[in-house]
């Protein structure tokens, strides 16, 4: 016999979870379950930090509050950053700078860097608050069957599950976007991301920085007790390399990359490369089924928007589900789907537009080039609205935010 919900969500990392929270908020008559390969980590060495951050927008921090999650995360660890400050390496006639103040905007923070297993954790031991929700983990999918009527899912344990949506949010690799046969049209940048956690000498300052270089964007993102986490986007064989020299050697080359902006590095925590790609699906959803986060879209991390876009997924599916449901329509057909599916595609791509088209600005090695987007650096950062209203849009209070 199989066991039926309303909606099965497969993926119980940070998008995954949040929706599951955010619909069993939102509409407490549906019965929800989540499938998720792996357990997550749910405790660890206090003293260490995760290597994946995220920076949490304004409009992020909103939705995590309405679900409940917001204050679980806070109780454990959260650093919030009061500037921002971007500056370009690659002019020989100077660098171009931008700066940006929370107090200049009236606003209380930019955002919060706060790292990925301490979201996981808090919206874990929320869906477990949740009576609606139903958690398989961990559990792993054998087959999916798609019908007019609805989804059924069959698990390696013989579990039959069935519904009437199934949403992917298992990531780039996402199984359940290549059962639904959809396409993805993208690239590999030549890039690659390393990650660790540094002490450096000088404070932080609360403050987040990024600093372009000719092979990719360096970044220094404040955490608790003077520590940063680093994003380091660079050739692939170079992030390689950059993993198996020595810790003082890297620091060192580290100190160098930065102009030693915060001083001497000294500590460094374990290092780790990951990929960079650009790709959005060919489709978001199909009948009875939905793409949200990474299984649909991914971006370069230069501006820290990938999870928040995910997030924005998250709070537009729960609309256009509650929305149907209040309406006395069925949530996976293929009408109801297709309104979220254009709603995020015109922002989703426009975001990746965006992102490709500064990574491709910075990286960049034409004369003329690094001159007019220095200009525009400091031409920018002069002219104060204009600067404040790209940190609204990044932060998500724009007038068109849809996580208000």
């Amino acid at each position: 016999m199989s066991q039926h919900y309303d909606i099965i969500i497969v993926g119980g990392g940070m998008v995954g979870a949040t929706l599951a929270c955010g619909l069993a908020e939102e509409a407490e008559q549906l019965k929800i379950a989540v499938i998720d390969a792996f357990e997550p980590r749910l405790e660890w060495d206090k003293d260490s930090y995760d290597m994946r951050v995220s920076a949490i927008t304004r409009a992020s921090q909103k939705l995590f509050k309405r679900i409940g999650a917001w204050e679980k995360i806070v109780a454990q660890r959260v650093s919030p950053y009061y500037e921002m400050f971007v500056w370009d390496a690659a002019s020989p006639a100077g660098s171009g700078e931008l700066h940006f103040d929370s107090a200049d905007m009236g606003e209380t923070d930019l955002g919060h860097i706060i790292e990925n297993r301490i979201i996981v954790k808090s919206l874990h031991q929320r869906m477990q608050e949740l009576p609606q929700i139903g958690l398989y983990c961990p559990a792993k999918l054998q087959s999916i069957e798609f019908t007019q009527d609805n989804v059924h899912l069959c698990m390696e344990d013989k579990t039959e599950l069935t519904a009437n949506l199934v949403v992917g949010a298992d990531g780039t690799r996402s199984w359940i976007r290549q059962q639904a046969d959809i396409a993805v049209k993208g690239w590999d940048f030549d890039q690659a991301a390393l990650v660790t956690t540094v002490k450096t000498e000088k404070y932080h300052q609360d403050t987040a920085w990024q600093r372009f270089l000719p092979t990719g964007p360096l970044a220094f993102l404040p955490l608790t007790e003077g520590y940063s986490s680093i994003v380091w986007s660079t050739l692939p064989e170079e992030a390689q390399r950059l993993t198996q020299i020595p810790e003082a050697d890297f620091a060192t080359e580290l100190e160098q990359a930065f102009e030693s902006k915060l001083g001497k590095i000294e500590s460094v925590a374990g290092r780790a490369v990951f990929p960079l790609r650009l790709f959005e699906t060919m489709h978001y959803v199909k009948p009875r089924l939905a793409l949200v986060g990474d299984a649909a879209h991914t971006i370069h991390p230069l501006a820290g928007q990938g999870v928040n876009l995910g997030l924005s997924d998250v709070a537009s599916l729960i609309s256009v589900v509650v929305d149907a449901l209040n309406d006395k329509k069925d949530i996976g057909e293929l009408k109801v789907l297709r309104r979220y599916e254009r709603w995020r595609r015109a922002d989703n791509r426009s975001m990746l537009v965006a992102m490709d088209g500064l990574k491709r600005l910075f990286g960049s090695e034409v004369s003329l080039v690094k001159d007019l987007r220095n200009l525009g650096l400091n031409l920018t950062n002069k002219l104060t609205p204009l600067k404040n209203l790209i940190m609204q849009q990044a932060m998500g209070i724009g007038a068109d935010s849809k996580l208000k």
